[in-house]
């Protein structure tokens, strides 16, 4: 037996889909696992435990929403990591399946003259409106 996930029922179907994860977080600029862990409310190495497939830790389905949002996954990549989440979790995708109508507000800000600066302004911006959706899940 080459390792322990082989032992552990269960546990290929979730390291499936972490590989998606990961080979996707590797392709992305340097600083996506920080943002990735701000905008779930979550620290670094919980990001890391959820995006390697040795880990058993599962990702919660409450955060792939945020997770396609900011690693900016490419069509083909969502579909072929949401076929892998279901087969290691049936029935728990039907929330990310539920498209809410949604809403464009234009916001002009500043061009505070640094690029890091303004891509930090925008993804407050957007941090902010992934919150807002919350409000549609209550009663």
């Amino acid at each position: 037996m080459s390792g322990e996930a082989e032992s552990k029922p269960g546990v290929e179907p979730v390291a499936a889909y972490k590989s998606i994860l990961q080979a996707v977080i590797n392709n992305r600029p340097s600083g996506t696992r920080q943002r990735l862990a701000a905008a779930i409310g979550k620290n670094r190495s919980f990001v890391s435990q959820i995006t390697n497939p040795v880990y058993p830790t599962p990702v919660p389905a409450q955060h792939l929403d945020a997770i396609f949002s900011i690693c900016h996954f490419s069509p083909a990549e969502r579909d072929a990591f949401l076929l892998a989440y279901r087969r290691a979790h049936p029935g728990r995708v039907e929330v990310v399946d539920q498209e809410r109508p949604m809403r464009r507000v234009v916001v002009e800000l500043p061009d505070f003259g640094d690029r890091t600066k303004n891509r930090a302004a925008e993804e407050m911006l957007a941090e902010i409106a992934r919150r807002l959706t919350k409000f549609s899940d209550i009663n």
